[in-house]
């Protein structure tokens, strides 16, 4: 489970950070690393906050 957790992780800022970097890339002309790690970070906080938030709704739901 912790494995599956930590795959998941690495994707996902692999991910973002990948889609960042061509954004700026493409639109700004420049990616600074700093920019793109900040913002790839800030969005994985997102896809975990919207896990559990996800994982809490469906536990009241099942509750009845």
């Amino acid at each position: 489970m912790i494995l599956r957790e930590v795959l998941i992780l690495l994707a996902a800022i692999c991910l973002f950070a990948g889609g960042v970097y061509a954004y700026l890339t493409a639109f700004h002309g420049e990616a600074p690393m700093k920019e793109v790690l900040s913002t790839a970070f800030a969005a994985l906080i997102g896809l975990y906050a919207g896990r559990a938030l996800e994982r809490a709704l469906q536990r009241r739901l099942s509750r009845g």
